[in-house]
């Protein structure tokens, strides 16, 4: 656990998203606020827009294979937004015929294969995000 994290800092939002609700219930079981982060969650890709541009996080954990919107297509649209193009999205996949290479061409900063390892899951989080310029409060 990172137990460096200081009270007095708000929690790190980030977003989930994936069509099976086990897979967000670890996700956020994984990255709850023990690690420093606010994991809100979406089902398919447009409740992820929806939630992106209502609220938009500071790192969004996509699934690839969701039967509305793939998380290719969620990816385009949150590039294609002004307000939204930079933040980072970490593809998240089961199929082993995805490749790092697809995923980093369709505009995602990072990719994961489940089933995931926990360590490797939050430290590709916590790497991406110190990618990502501070915004300003």
């Amino acid at each position: 656990m990172n137990t460096h994290k200081n009270s007095s800092f708000s929690l790190r939002k980030l977003l989930a998203v994936d069509d099976v609700p086990d897979n967000l219930f670890l996700v956020q079981a994984i990255l709850n606020e023990q690690n420093g982060y606010e994991v809100a969650c979406a089902e398919n890709g447009r409740a992820a827009l929806e939630s992106i541009e209502s609220s938009p996080p500071e790192l969004i954990l996509l699934d690839i294979m969701m039967p509305d919107m793939t998380g290719y297509e969620v990816t385009r649209k949150v590039r294609q937004n002004p307000k939204t193009s930079d933040i980072p999205i970490l593809l998240i996949t089961a199929h082993n015929d995805i490749t790092q290479k697809r995923a980093l061409e369709a505009g995602a900063d990072g990719f994961i294969r489940k089933p995931f390892d926990i360590d490797y899951l939050v430290t590709q989080v916590e790497e991406t995000l110190q990618k990502k310029p501070a915004a300003c409060h």
